[in-house]
């Protein structure tokens, strides 16, 4: 038994939701001021094969490796994938009719109402891919409603469609708080079922993991679920440990931004090393607000929406067995308030300084994660290729600090980093989508350690202007 906690187990999860894009941040304000948008936006989304083979969503859920990227050129969108899965897949996709049936069964308020033949389906997919236990697809079954008018009578209500046909409504549970609007709901209906899911898939992939034997849930996720005495009250851990049948746990949301799963990795990894808990899991659902962000700039470049999934993540912090990786306490990095919110400032405080402290150099790490935000959507919207950044960023670090010569850099960062492959869910996409693979290939002996990097932008809730950001080195046990 190590010293330090271990990370036991790690899943992932997609849920394609195209004909949720209309209801993402961006695309609902771009329909209210032109209408006419919906129809461009519908005629540029993916079937669910299309989503399904699409390499970066691949990589994402663990059925092909990071180097697969590599060696496909791009558009990846546009790309025929190899007929086999070059790994065992950390997770799978959930078709949109699964999603719904998803939402209805974590739906505790009658919120949802899906017409029969949908329900139907949703039953079918989720029975079939046994992503719940049967008795939780019980509401399915009292399912099959004759839809009421969405504009008459009652709370409001969003249409949910199928193909531009409505198969179902989303309502509201008051007339005047905004915060229980239907949109606010599904939102964070949304975020429950994707942390679900993947709770879901970690349980299924590792059957020595008992339910009961987890202790503590932490809940990761960009959503802030409340009322409008609490706006981001929470608590939606608890309520993803209900559905997941973790009867023995409680636990609770943290809220970080983008950095969010990094400061609940460290926090689980703290409350095992101190005996508090035996095991913690950290979850974290997927973003509607986020559906299609980028998707002015896809249709200008007449490709596909790509921003149509909802991801999801799950892993599960413990001491161990004695084969899995370990995480190094005595290494946390931590973009302190002194710190410099340079990009050299902040490279400096999540990378070298806590190396340091093991007499490590930049060079000893076979891979670095970082923000891994799929160029291929960021590119297009001028937003850039955010991992590629970050790496000529640690790169040059290693060339100030004399490790690497200036020629040498190029070959540095190649060797260090990876192209990036996770939908922009913002929270998801910071360093975590790399972690199962890293679980993986130090298990394997492929790799000995990889260094976590966490970044967040908390001047997006208008309170401050620094950054924050938190590292972690995980490493053969």
């Amino acid at each position: 038994m190590s010293r330090f906690p271990a990370v036991e187990a790690v899943s992932y999860g997609l849920a394609h939701a195209p004909d949720l894009v209309r209801y993402g941040s961006k695309p609902a304000r771009e329909i209210g001021r032109d209408p006419g948008r919906q129809r461009e936006i519908d005629d540029h989304l993916r079937s669910f094969e299309e989503a399904s083979r699409y390499l970066p969503n691949r990589v994402f859920l663990g059925a092909a490796h990071p180097s697969a990227l590599n060696r496909v050129s791009r558009p990846w969108w546009d790309a025929t994938p190899d007929s086999e899965p070059d790994g065992t897949p950390l997770g799978r996709m959930l078709s949109q009719n699964g999603l719904y049936g998803l939402l209805r069964c974590c739906d505790q308020f009658g919120l949802i109402q899906l017409e029969k033949e949908t329900a139907q389906q949703a039953h079918e997919c989720l029975a079939r891919e046994k992503l719940l236990p049967e008795a939780r697809l019980s509401p399915l079954e009292a399912s099959g409603v004759q839809l009421p008018d969405t504009h008459v009578g009652g709370f409001a209500r969003l249409p949910l469609y199928r193909e531009g046909t409505r198969v179902g409504t989303f309502k509201g549970d008051h007339e005047s708080d905004e915060t229980l609007q239907p949109s606010v709901l599904l939102e964070n209906l949304a975020t429950k079922a994707t942390a679900l899911q993947a709770t879901m898939e970690l349980l299924r992939l590792n059957p020595e993991v008992e339910p009961g034997s987890i202790d503590y849930v932490i809940n990761t996720g960009e959503e802030a679920v409340g009322d409008r005495y609490q706006r981001g009250g929470g608590n939606l851990a608890k309520a993803v440990a209900e559905m997941a049948g973790l009867e023995r746990a409680t636990g609770s949301d943290l809220k970080a931004f983008c950095c969010g799963p990094m400061h609940g990795f460290l926090m689980a990894a703290a409350l095992v090393k101190s005996g508090v808990f035996g095991r913690v899991l950290v979850v974290g659902g997927g973003s509607l607000a986020k559906l299609g962000m980028k998707s002015s700039a896809h249709l200008k470049a007449d490709m596909p929406i790509l921003e149509d999934v909802l991801a999801g993540f799950a892993f599960l912090v413990g001491t161990g067995d004695g084969s899995q990786p370990v995480i190094r306490l005595d290494a946390v990095g931590k973009h302190d308030v002194r710190c410099k919110s340079s990009a050299q400032g902040i490279a400096e405080a999540l990378t070298s300084e806590p190396l340091g402290r093991l007499g490590l150099r930049l060079q000893d790490i076979d891979k670095y994660a970082v923000e891994l935000h799929n160029p291929e959507v960021t590119v297009p919207a001028g937003s850039g290729d955010v991992p590629a950044t970050i790496y000529r960023v640690i790169g040059s670090l290693a060339v100030m600090r004399g490790e690497i010569s200036r020629d040498q850099l190029t070959d540095f960062t190649q060797a260090k980093g990876m192209l990036g492959f996770s939908p922009t869910q913002g929270h998801v996409a910071s360093a975590i989508p790399f972690l199962g693979h890293a679980w993986r290939g130090i298990r394997k002996g492929e790799l000995k350690n990889t260094l976590l990097i966490g970044k967040g932008s908390l001047f997006l809730g208008r309170m401050t202007q620094m950054s924050d950001g938190v590292s972690l080195l995980i490493e053969q046990p």
